[in-house]
């Protein structure tokens, strides 16, 4: 499948997640961080988005340990969450 393809379809994945939480720490992180990212790292998120989003939320937030195929680059770009805006 075209990269431009596949990462359509991913942004369209991360941003409607069903919740609002969700979609924007997995929309944001998407939108942050996708353009920089090997055919590698998006079959990595392809595999990720197929998580359930506490799961990926609580890895994002350092409450639960992830397993061990998304423990590198992706996870630690993820838990940085400087790309999430908060309204002052």
């Amino acid at each position: 499948m075209d990269r431009d393809i596949r990462l359509k379809r991913l942004r369209f994945r991360a941003w409607h997640r069903g919740t609002r939480e969700a979609d924007m720490l997995i929309g944001g992180f998407f939108d942050a961080h996708s353009a920089g990212w090997s055919d590698a790292d998006i079959t990595l998120v392809e595999d990720l988005l197929e998580e359930q989003d506490v799961d990926i939320m609580a890895w994002a937030i350092g409450t639960a340990v992830p397993p061990e195929r998304y423990a590198g680059s992706i996870v630690a770009a993820l838990k940085a969450l400087n790309y999430v805006p908060i309204a002052r």
